[in-house]
């Protein structure tokens, strides 16, 4: 890659521009990720990935290793590349424990981690083939210089140098979600695999990710920045443009000109009864005047992930029977939020929306015997999220939370077009959800900048949409 390094000195006069350049020639070495080098404006100086430090990756890798029983060691595989055709891949993304304990962003490696022998990564090996059609990627110069590992190696290695650790080892703990046959294959693990010595490392690694540091509640915050204000901008969007397609696509849209590198997941966006499915996701249908629509999105920004539902009516006005219902959600939104301080657990917040939510339900008479509740809800209060939406998943929802860890807030209903309730009532879906970080002295609503009261959204809808909802949606539908 040439650099070019331009400054620009532009005299603007009457009648001339006189612009003057500077060019270098210095060669930025391509790992196959960004760096401060290569990337600039995004990275600076000491920077493994945007906004965390090397330091902190190799803090990770010392905390596990203390973790890690006496003589055991710990297996991370990257993520797999999946494929959408023969040869076409999906986009990549990496395997959140390798990410979070190597740094790199690139399929194809192997890390092993133990007191004895520190980082070890197996780097894959390339061939001016693989460079010419998939570019650049990190090997072992990377691994060493970069990455920092004290040692590296060709993948080819992997077998004979694996083998030896996993000999000398009484027990192996791996990430058996992306387990790689580049190490179950080899004898010396099936023979610990067979002993009862080979067990899931999530329990660790869960356990770190669990708190946040400094550097990446700062990503978690400008994470949720970036979904809150693509999805007021799709709100706006959707009183021109009713359609979950297109709303889908805005959202997107507006998550990736501002920095996200993809969605935390395929968007949810339910007009109508499609809302009261809590995973739909075909987002196909035009939304009919005066229906809700149920938008649940999230954005990924290096790494780290935001998730937050809002739901409206996209004619920019509720009606009073959705305003009733809405209402409620929203109050156990907010109370449960009330709620969030460190020794609370999530069964306690579910515990407490389940009563205000069976205690409405049964008031509006939509709920005939509280025994049929899981039938509007299924869901929990909320989960743990990190560098994956449900992040810390092997931690269970009766820890007390404490200072440093994030987890969503969001209460819903789903009633089902053919639920025995009064008919005006069904096909109604409703969520409310937010990202909260649990503080020393109770929480900070990441997402508190996204409207959720009635006349908050009600007002933007009428007043500050900019386009002509009925112009805008003839010129569409036509």
């Amino acid at each position: 890659m040439q650099v070019l390094a331009r400054n620009l000195v532009r005299r603007v006069s009457r009648s001339q521009v006189i612009s003057r350049y500077a060019y270098s020639t210095q060669r930025v070495k391509d790992i196959g990720q960004p760096t401060p080098a290569s990337h600039p404006h995004l990275m600076a100086e000491g920077e493994l990935t945007p906004g965390i430090r090397i330091e902190e990756y190799i803090g990770r890798r010392k905390k596990l290793a203390e973790l890690l029983p006496q003589n055991s060691l710990a297996i991370i595989s990257s993520a797999p590349v999946k494929m959408m055709t023969d040869v076409v891949p999906y986009t990549f993304r990496q395997e959140a424990d390798y990410l979070y304990l190597t740094g790199c962003q690139q399929p194809g490696g192997v890390a092993v981690l133990s007191n004895e022998h520190g980082l070890c990564m197996f780097m894959p090996e390339t061939t001016p083939n693989d460079i010419t059609w998939e570019g650049e990627v990190a090997g072992v110069d990377a691994a060493s210089e970069v990455f920092k590992a004290e040692k590296a190696y060709p993948m080819s290695k992997l077998p004979e140098i694996l083998s030896d650790m996993i000999r000398s080892s009484s027990k192996v703990f791996h990430n058996d979600q992306t387990a790689s046959q580049k190490y179950t294959n080899l004898d010396e693990y099936k023979k610990s695999a067979s002993l009862g010595k080979v067990k899931s490392l999530s329990s660790f690694t869960h356990e770190l990710r669990l708190i946040k540091s400094p550097a990446e509640l700062k990503l978690m915050r400008e994470s949720a920045s970036i979904a809150c204000q693509s999805l007021l901008k799709t709100m706006l969007h959707s009183k021109g443009y009713p359609d979950e397609g297109i709303l889908s696509a805005k959202v997107e849209y507006e998550c990736r000109v501002r920095g996200a590198q993809r969605m935390a997941f395929n968007p949810v966006v339910g007009g109508g009864p499609n809302a009261s499915v809590i995973h739909y996701s075909r987002n196909d249908q035009r939304i009919k005047d005066g229906d809700l629509v149920l938008l649940d999105m999230g954005c990924e920004l290096h790494g780290y992930l935001s998730d937050l539902t809002r739901t409206w009516p996209p004619c920019g006005k509720f009606s009073s029977l959705q305003e009733e219902l809405y209402d409620l959600i929203l109050q156990t939104n907010k109370e449960c939020i009330k709620l969030c301080k460190p020794g609370t657990t999530i069964l306690q917040l579910y515990t407490h929306s389940t009563n205000m939510l069976c205690d409405g339900l049964m008031k509006m008479g939509i709920l005939k015997n509280r025994r049929l509740y899981h039938q509007l809800n299924p869901t929990s209060i909320g989960h743990y999220l990190g560098m994956d939406v449900h992040d810390s998943s092997s931690v269970g929802y009766d820890r007390p939370l404490e200072p440093g860890s994030v987890i969503t807030i969001e209460p819903g209903v789903y009633i089902p077009s053919s639920f025995n309730c009064p008919e005006r009532f069904q096909g109604i879906g409703i969520r409310i959800e937010d990202d909260v970080l649990i503080t020393e002295t109770g929480y900070e609503v990441l997402t508190g900048s996204m409207p959720k009261e009635i006349k908050h959204i009600e007002t933007l809808l009428n007043n500050h949409c900019h386009e002509n909802s009925a112009q805008s949606f003839a010129s569409f539908s036509s």
